[in-house]
């Protein structure tokens, strides 16, 4: 073999493990985005779902399953933002925020968890709008 066809060989094999490399990531990036959607409608105190609706206060631990949801722990408090309007067959879930001075770190951070894990303690808002849980810009 000479130094010619070596050098275009490995040339070659790198360009087949870059193709290999981009083809692996825009794999994982392609699953990401097909995650199962909750709910079509949200029930919120204003249409831009701002406002608290109500307190919570944790009756259980929950461990967020993926990226949408948050991790709770027994006993916090949780800022309820808006309750997803629950699809047929679908679990009962609400957004909203925690807020603990064990666990700063997660406060401010919202994202969803099933409603039942929660004991709603105060209402903040008794009217609410309906709006839907995806938005279109144009």
């Amino acid at each position: 073999m000479t130094a010619c066809t070596h050098t275009r060989l490995l040339f070659n094999m790198r360009h087949l493990i870059v193709l290999l490399l981009c083809v692996g990531i825009l794999n994982h990036i392609s699953e990401a985005l097909l995650m199962e959607k909750l709910a079509d409608n949200k029930m919120c105190g204003d249409a831009e779902c701002s406002y608290v609706v109500s307190m919570a206060t944790a009756l259980d631990d929950f461990i967020a399953p993926d990226c949408r949801f948050i991790n709770i722990k027994k006993g916090q408090k949780v800022y309820v933002y808006s309750k997803l309007v629950p699809e047929e067959g679908g679990g009962v879930f609400w957004s909203g925020s925690v807020y603990s001075d064990r666990y700063v770190d997660q406060m401010g951070i919202i994202g969803y968890f099933p409603a039942p894990v929660v004991k709603e303690t105060h209402k903040f808002r008794e009217d609410t709008v309906q709006i839907p849980t995806t938005v279109y810009f144009l």
